[in-house]
């Protein structure tokens, strides 16, 4: 029996005329794959990012869902929002169930046992699935060069189980497993795991990139990219969590701005051809990191150092991606130029009122 040539999808790149602008892009698909209904809390980040990244991809796509906390909102007893095909797979085995429904497919389309195109096939896996526990999984589709998209929706904690520290979670970031106290006084003492870029370094035939839900058009135009590269692909998405990092319901689109704005989560792709780091992507603005920091109650028990330790290490983001320094952003790097945020006590207060 003759071999059947897999028939890949390709979709196309949406237009921008500024990759930061806030506005409605007539060529955004009609399609909904997932849909009003579900389970999130309001404000959810990664309900946002699973809408955009399936409205990118389309009706044609299976989608893959580690436990986690879109894994627990979203498969409720008779209650779906997913209009594609979707299956749920044990936290540490993100990449070796996606790997295996690829190979599957590319297996049956040449046997004739499928037709049609080859769907568009994408795992999302929060941080604590994608960058601890099923580190090693994903890492082996990745190196294996399935056809598939890896996500990593990036809330930077353990939001399923009750806010944990995850190796996302920022320096000075407030959660159960990492509360300030007289002799901790910053409470999360280590700075985040730079994932993506260990996905970049250890896996240089696959695209990788890093998103945020705060820049939709870049975010979908990127897993379009994912998916149209043939092989496998990586993408870390920032997906505010209000439960977490306590803040306004209606912030999060205003974080997700804010965290690149202030340099604490750069945008960037690499080119797996080229071999290379693309920086290319500029915020409108550039701010301090208080500016991001002052609107969560995690942040809430930093002093004036703990502040001035986040913006040195902003500021080295910044020149990593070659950007030049303001004046400002230097300045607000010197503790004596900074005030400490609002004492825990007074953040909670606030935030039970939200």
């Amino acid at each position: 029996m003759a071999t059947i040539e897999v028939e890949r999808q390709i979709l196309p790149i949406l237009g921008s005329p500024n990759q930061g602008a806030r506005f409605y892009n007539p060529e955004l698909p009609s399609s909904e794959p997932f849909v009003p209904g579900h389970r999130t809390c309001a404000g959810c980040g990664p309900s946002i990012q699973y809408r955009m990244t399936s409205k990118a991809s389309g009706d044609n796509t299976i989608l893959v869902g580690p436990t986690g906390c879109m894994y627990v909102a979203n498969s409720s007893y008779l209650c779906t929002p997913y209009n594609v095909p979707w299956a749920h797979t044990q936290i540490g085995s993100a990449g070796s169930f996606t790997a295996g429904v690829a190979a599957a497919y590319e297996a049956m389309i040449r046997k004739g046992k499928w037709k049609g195109k080859f769907p568009n096939i994408i795992c999302e896996a929060g941080d604590g699935s994608a960058s601890d526990i099923g580190l090693a999984s994903i890492s082996g589709a990745l190196y294996r060069n399935h056809d598939c998209l890896i996500i990593c929706y990036d809330n930077e904690q353990y939001a399923n189980t009750g806010i944990q520290a995850s190796s996302r979670t920022p320096y000075g970031g407030m959660t159960t497993f990492s509360p300030p106290g007289p002799l901790v006084p910053e409470g999360k003492k280590l700075f985040p795991k730079d994932l993506a870029r260990m996905m970049a370094a250890g896996h240089p035939h696959c695209y990788v990139a890093t998103a945020s839900v705060g820049y939709p058009i870049d975010l979908m135009n990127k897993v379009r990219k994912g998916l149209n590269h043939k092989g496998a692909a990586y993408l870390m998405v920032y997906t505010p969590c209000q439960k977490g990092f306590v803040y306004e319901t209606p912030r999060s689109i205003d974080l997700g701005r804010l965290v690149v704005e202030c340099g604490l989560y750069p945008i960037w792709e690499w080119n797996p051809e080229k071999r290379a780091f693309d920086y290319s992507f500029r915020p409108q603005s550039m701010r301090p990191v208080s500016e991001y920091l002052k609107l969560q109650g995690r942040f809430g028990h930093l002093h004036a150092e703990h502040i001035a330790t986040l913006q040195k290490f902003a500021n080295e983001q910044w020149r990593m991606m070659g950007v030049q320094l303001p004046e400002a952003l230097i300045h607000a790097a010197d503790a004596k130029n900074l005030v400490n945020m609002a004492a825990a006590a007074e953040a909670e207060a606030v935030a039970q009122t939200l």
